[in-house]
């Protein structure tokens, strides 16, 4: 197994109970459970379940979903569990798989041996890691966007996805209007969405009382600021439709949902699980560490505070080089090294990623650059920014600026990193305050665009 399969030990964005994909398995034919992005499932009855590819699961869903030929590029199947998600090539064998995931909890997790005996994966199709959000939009058949959008939509409430408050309300109203219908003053399914706010608002944003109910009946006391955005951004949902009707088809609120979620830089991503060394704080300078999501793409790296639901530092392959390192009797690091500044002087830093899946990060990241040196340049109307202007498809969501705002959770958080700067001196490698000569690492992306450089030393940096 290799970093191209997505291997993540994130579980999923609901902690599902552990049950098999096998319900049972006789000489010749089993029945094999697949679950969808929303939990249901589907049931195939297939023959010589232990050398079944997965390539041919794959075109079984398909079969039994009808989705078109584009749901071949655009789904994976996983193996997924509590401990561990893993994205399946096409040649890989799932039954076989199963059967050897004690061994990869063991070697690419940290979990108790008791937790590796009763862990169990099962089948799941979803999003493949690898299909670019460029051509995503340009998908018009109803049932894979609303695959893609169950997906989303539960990453988002799980805050897998961390959003700011205006963007969890934006994507909580467009879940009203796919759910409740179109906003209706005094409608009774506003009972339905002040009982059911978790539906639509991660938990973190969800504060229970009588704010939400009273405000969509006009009186009573005031909703909290995320139920009361949320109750605007859900009023404020466009409903024109495809035909130039009152009313939208769903598939155009599921493109809507899914343009939303493009400005988010770790959407589509494959996630792992790391840890990071905290900044040493107080008078003993106690630092310890943080665990953290490591969150990789075809475009970069995003590393996420589990804890805080922000990022901590977001990077582009061009803007950074990276190794991994595993020795005997050590934990296995995953190292990225980008450019920074201290106190306004560029630097380079160094951060250290403790993780057992820093094999898989490491080649994971090595194909996804890979796989965008060989991939052809986006066009104005292939770009990664909006779908195609085609005059015959459905409308899309008004195209704006992307957002910056202060204290983004998006915003890279540098300052809550413990780095190292360093230089080689020829012998080795000694700590400054900062400067260095030359990469520590040979692995980096080289493409005339990128914004990578290495910091020239200078006599007037004091070293430490």
């Amino acid at each position: 197994m290799d970093g191209t399969e997505g291997s993540t030990g994130q579980p999923g964005p609901a902690e599902r109970s552990h049950r098999s994909s096998v319900s049972s398995v006789g000489a010749r034919a089993a029945d094999v459970l697949v679950y969808l992005a929303d939990d249901t499932v589907v049931p195939l009855a297939v023959e010589n379940l232990p050398s079944l590819s997965a390539h041919e699961l794959h075109r079984a869903v398909r079969e039994v979903l009808q989705l078109p030929d584009i749901a071949l590029d655009v789904f994976a199947l996983w193996l997924v569990s509590p401990l561990l998600e893993v994205q399946l090539k096409p040649k890989h064998q799932p039954y076989k798989l199963g059967r050897q995931w004690p061994e990869l909890l063991l070697r690419f997790t940290s979990a108790p041996d008791d937790d590796v005996a009763m862990d169990e994966p099962f089948l799941q199709f979803r999003r493949n890691v690898f299909f670019p959000k460029r051509r995503e939009l340009q998908i018009h058949d109803e049932e894979v966007l609303r695959l893609l959008y169950e997906e989303a939509k539960g990453n988002v409430l799980a805050a897998r996805y961390p959003c700011d408050v205006e963007d969890c309300e934006a994507l909580g109203a467009l879940v009203c209007r796919v759910q409740l219908g179109p906003y209706q003053p005094g409608q009774p399914a506003a009972c339905t969405l002040r009982e059911k706010l978790d539906s639509f608002l991660p938990a973190h944003l969800c504060k229970r009382g009588q704010g939400l109910f009273a405000a969509l009946r006009g009186r009573g006391t005031r909703a909290g600021p995320g139920e009361q955005g949320l109750l605007n951004a859900y009023r404020q949902v466009q409903e024109v439709g495809s035909d130039g009707g009152c009313e939208a088809a769903l598939g155009t609120h599921y493109r809507a949902y899914l343009f939303k979620c493009h400005e988010l830089p770790f959407y589509g991503c494959a996630f792992f699980h790391g840890e990071v060394d905290k900044p040493a704080q107080g008078f003993l300078h106690r630092g310890g560490r943080k665990p953290v999501s490591v969150a990789i793409s075809l475009e970069g790296v995003h590393v996420i505070d589990n804890r805080e639901k922000h990022v901590l530092l977001g990077l582009r392959f061009q803007e950074l080089s990276w190794d991994h390192t595993s020795p005997e009797e050590e934990e296995p690091i995953l190292w990225l090294e980008f450019d920074g500044d201290s106190e306004g002087t560029p630097v380079n830093k160094l951060l250290k990623i403790y993780s057992k899946q820093a094999e898989l990060m490491s080649s994971l990241i090595e194909y996804c650059i890979e796989l965008s040196q060989v991939a052809e340049p986006a066009g104005p109307q292939d770009s990664a920014s909006g779908p195609p202007s085609d005059p015959s498809s459905s409308p899309a969501p008004v195209q704006r600026p992307k957002l910056r705002r202060q204290g983004s959770v998006v915003s890279s958080r540098i300052q809550h990193l413990s780095t190292i700067d360093y230089v080689e001196d020829g012998k080795g490698i000694r700590r400054v305050k900062p400067k260095r000569t030359t990469s520590f690492f040979s692995r980096q992306l080289s493409l005339g665009q990128g914004s990578y450089t290495v910091v020239q030393p200078s006599d007037s940096l004091e070293q430490g």
